[in-house]
């Protein structure tokens, strides 16, 4: 595993650690290819279209998504600033959500490899208050998805 040159975690960040029941490739594939983007990404009540999703996955690449619900359309736009397949994904991102815009906030995933297992680290921010809660409580969602994803189909993607 390479080490990668992470800043500490602050008050302003967003950071989370789990594991998910699925193989490294398979995690690495929900991520950065955009048919399983579609399956998860969004807390509950919130869908992202596949036709809305499109991932170049290189440095230098997009990673742009737009999530959908009832009240409106909540897109991101994003540059892959690092990746390593499928160790680590950096990308700068900004993001128009119900609550306002925000703009160059940096998200950092690392996937350790465990086997039939990885943990994933996410490291995003900076945020003010209650972006960050409101982001922490969204990756949190959308985590549940995709564990439900992984329980369902045995981590086979």
């Amino acid at each position: 595993m390479t080490e990668y040159d992470i800043p500490e975690v602050t008050d302003r960040d967003v950071y989370i650690t789990r594991s998910f029941n699925a193989p490294i490739d398979v995690v690495w594939k929900f991520w950065t290819q955009a048919e399983y983007l579609a399956q998860w990404f969004g807390p509950h009540g919130i869908s992202t279209p596949l036709d809305t999703i499109q991932v170049d996955a290189r440095e230098g690449g997009s990673w742009n998504l737009t999530m959908k619900d009832d009240a409106g359309e909540y897109p991101i736009r994003a540059t892959i600033t690092k990746l390593v397949e499928p160790e680590y994904l950096e990308l700068v991102m900004q993001s128009d959500t119900r609550e306002g815009f925000l703009d160059n906030e940096i998200l950092r995933i690392q996937f350790h490899d465990h086997g039939d297992t990885t943990r994933m680290t996410l490291h995003q921010g900076p945020f003010t208050p209650e972006f960050r809660d409101m982001t922490r409580d969204g990756w949190n969602e959308s985590f549940l998805k995709l564990d439900d994803i992984f329980a369902n189909t045995g981590a086979g993607a």
